[in-house]
């Protein structure tokens, strides 16, 4: 996958957003556990991308970033399944909105990852997120568990973002993905086995899930993830942090169609949104004169 200019990878970043948007509702939609949904999610994207490599000239990976790699596909599959128990302790507004302080997060642990100056103006905008989810915290408080969750699930989110960035720069984005799959599939699965719960039964979807679940591997994980690595060549992780917050608006407007009045929030909430969202038109602003 070859882009050719800054403008394409801003192209696709939001492609791949759209697409993000879809995986709250599916999330939703999904009758299985959140654990089991993050273990079928992977293990399909694992083996969508590795159907690829009949296609694809082997690349090879040094230990040194295998092992990086790998730790990251489990951080991912704990990014997940909080998100996924996030879903279903509180709704899709609630999760998607919270999720949006990953900028913030991102903002702090980049300067020690990609070795770059901690930028003022980055913190401001990361903390005018944190006051966004505080006025919806205190509007919302039915859902706190779903919360405390979704900023757990961006807390690990803005790892993996930052970490994928430093990987970018020395392997291809296909080789990246295809790791993380496997070590987050495997990690879930030996979770599962730990709790004493697993069975081949309950991560096997039933029905209409077996739709969803397929969507949601192969065009909201394998498709999604592979562009989402590879815009970072060009873009920073906290552009591309605070891009995302355009989730939500996505989200939330797909959430109020499908489920209707279990979407639709107090003012409060709807305040502290416009304020997180309201950081992507500053952010967008002050990196276009930046650049200049």
């Amino acid at each position: 996958m070859k882009l050719t200019s800054k403008l394409h990878y801003y192209i696709v970043l939001h492609i791949t957003i759209l697409i993000w948007g879809f995986t709250g509702i599916l999330g939703k939609l999904i009758s299985m556990s959140s654990t089991a949904i993050v273990i079928d999610r992977m293990v399909i994207a694992y083996f969508a991308l590795a159907s690829m490599l009949f296609f694809r000239k082997k690349e090879f990976v040094k230990n040194k970033y295998r092992w990086q790699m790998y730790a990251v596909g489990i951080i991912t599959a704990a990014h997940w399944a909080t998100f996924f128990e996030a879903l279903k302790v509180s709704n899709i507004s609630v999760t998607l909105c919270c999720l949006a302080s990953c900028s913030f997060f991102v903002s702090l642990i980049q300067p020690f990852f990609l070795k770059t100056k901690l930028k003022l103006y980055e913190v401001i905008l990361g903390l005018f997120v944190i006051l966004g989810i505080f006025i919806i915290f205190t509007f919302e408080s039915d859902y706190s568990l779903g919360i405390i969750l979704s900023l757990i699930s961006s807390f690990l989110a803005a790892i993996f973002s930052v970490w994928n960035a430093d990987l970018i720069k020395h392997n291809s984005a296909f080789s990246i993905t295809l790791n993380e799959m496997l070590a987050g599939s495997a990690a879930m699965i030996l979770y599962f086995i730990s709790t004493g719960n697993f069975s081949f039964h309950e991560i096997i979807p039933v029905g209409i899930d077996w739709l969803y679940i397929m969507v949601l591997g192969i065009f909201c994980t394998a498709i999604a993830f592979l562009l989402g690595t590879e815009v970072l060549k060009k873009l920073s992780p906290f552009t591309v942090s605070i891009s995302l917050n355009l989730e939500p608006v996505y989200a939330i407007l797909l959430a109020l169609y499908i489920f209707g009045e279990s979407e639709i929030m107090s003012l409060g909430f709807y305040i502290g949104a416009t304020i997180i969202l309201a950081t992507i038109v500053v952010n967008a602003y002050l990196k276009s004169k930046e650049s200049k």
